[in-house]
């Protein structure tokens, strides 16, 4: 059971924070691990972004575009909403997907960077 719970805490460690390199020259193992577990907890309470784009509201803001393009140009504005409305609908969808792997970026970025000052507060060394 011991081994398990250590085994399982070496995966949390190594997912949660793989990009810090630290000096473990003259510390206990034991400590390190228990310390980085510590760290690893504190930083879960970083606050994950939920804000993304709107897939209704892309699609509202393309047919207003699209209608008043194709009216500008003399054509039918039904037609350019429409057009417009599945534009906006594409563009909300792709932008979703790219606010949301940036907030997952930012969210992992600032977890590490609270292990890494928690770590740091300890008195271990990070090499990078």
């Amino acid at each position: 059971m011991k081994n398990f719970i250590l085994s399982a805490l070496l995966f949390c460690a190594f997912t949660a924070n793989a990009n810090i390199i630290y000096d473990k020259s003259d510390v206990d193992e034991k400590d390190f691990i228990f310390d980085e577990h510590q760290c690893i907890e504190i930083s879960q309470q970083v606050q994950k972004e939920t804000q993304s784009r709107s897939i209704v509201g892309s699609a509202a803001k393309g047919a207003a575009v699209g209608a008043a393009g194709v009216a500008i140009a003399g054509g039918s504005g039904t037609q350019g909403a429409k057009t417009g409305a599945g534009i906006g609908v594409a563009t909300g969808i792709l932008g979703g997907s790219r606010d949301r792997k940036a907030s997952q970026a930012k969210y992992e970025a600032e977890q590490e960077l609270v292990v890494r000052n928690c770590m740091i507060k300890r008195g271990y060394s990070i090499l990078n």
